[in-house]
């Protein structure tokens, strides 16, 4: 009897311990994941190059994230602007003869504004203004924090209101990744009124997101998913399960073009589905089959270009079809030579189904 007291005790207690362990490892992960440091020739160690102590050392302290810098400057005349937001942040502004408007390319997690650069040539060439924003924690912007949308919402309107104020009228928001969720925020919170929206690949909620990452690892994502979401919402001052653009896009009215790549696999495509559902204004949505979380240039900058120069050009005209769906989105593409017109609407499921 008093044998089976004490291995209870001893269960209890190693429980106890273990549940202690997994909640360091997710403060100092999540601390990790959420600040950056200042660049240092030592975090470019390979992985391989790791001794056993490093490795040990990087399970239950997390790894090191270099701050995001710009690495490049625009080809064109532009002007450094800075904008006292939440931080202060910084943006550059590039501006194109006979304008028909201004997009403000807001970037991803682990990015900055320069990565935005080819996005912006394409917008320029289109014959639009681009306003191109450092989130805080990155390029030339304040800070060494992110909070991968949740703070950031503030930036985007704060750019946005920047720009109103200029006498801009025809204002678009892009926004890539984490950039795409704080456009969504900034319009639930703040109810700013773009003229449209271009948003590739949102996460649908920041739960969501950590669990995908643990999937690509490989590894259970109970409970250490909901551990770090907790974590760093605590370490940086928010209940980070709130953080759900699939909610925000309810409040979207407006125009909104939405992207996505179909061997995505950081977000899935229930949460793009569950987005696109919920948007509430004329949407499209189209799907890049063979692009994974990535710059969609890279493997369809022709497609890419049109489909965003059909959207921009059906907005700024008012011919907005009455259909909430177009029947021309090109999912099955194999190459970019090879293109035959699908419905968005039919690939998607498939995709789910996968």
């Amino acid at each position: 009897m008093k044998s089976k007291k004490i291995l209870k005790k001893t269960i209890g207690l190693l429980v106890v311990i273990l549940f202690i362990a997994m909640n360091v490892i997710a403060i100092f992960q999540a601390y990790k994941f959420t600040h950056f440091v200042n660049p240092d020739p030592s975090i470019q160690k390979r992985s391989k190059e790791l001794s056993t102590t490093d490795k040990i050392k990087i399970l239950f302290l997390g790894i090191d994230n270099e701050r995001p810098m710009d690495d490049s400057l625009p080809k064109q005349k532009f002007e450094t602007i800075k904008l006292q937001s939440n931080k202060t942040i910084e943006c550059w502004s590039i501006k194109t003869d006979s304008a028909k408007g201004t997009v403000i390319l807001f970037h991803g997690y682990v990015d900055d504004k320069s990565k935005e650069l080819n996005k912006s040539d394409v917008f320029l060439k289109l014959g639009y203004n681009t306003f191109l924003v450092d989130f805080m924690g990155s390029g030339g912007s304040e800070g060494n924090q992110t909070t991968i949308g949740y703070k950031e919402a503030e930036e985007v309107k704060t750019a946005y209101d920047y720009l109103i104020k200029s006498g801009e009228k025809n204002i678009y928001l892009y926004g890539t990744s984490m950039g795409a969720a704080a456009i969504l925020k900034a319009i639930n919170d703040y109810n700013i009124k773009p003229k449209g929206i271009l948003i590739e690949c949102p996460y649908g909620s920041l739960y969501q997101a950590t669990v995908n990452r643990f999937k690509l690892m490989g590894v259970p994502s109970f409970p250490l998913a909901g551990m770090l979401v907790f974590w760093g919402g605590i370490e940086n001052g928010f209940w980070a399960f709130s953080l759900k653009p699939t909610d925000y896009a309810k409040a979207v009215t407006c125009p909104t073009l939405l992207m996505y790549g179909g061997k995505d696999q950081k977000v899935i495509p229930e949460e793009t589905n569950d987005i696109y559902s919920n948007l509430n204004g004329w949407k499209e949505l189209k799907i890049y089959p063979l692009s994974a979380h990535e710059d969609y240039l890279i493997k369809y900058r022709e497609r890419w270009t049109r489909d965003v120069n059909t959207f921009l050009k059906r907005v700024s005209s008012g011919n907005i079809p009455s259909s909430q769906i177009r029947k021309d989105n090109n999912a099955n593409q194999k190459s970019e030579q090879d293109n035959e017109d699908t419905d968005a609407a039919e690939v998607l499921p498939q995709l789910l189904h996968h």
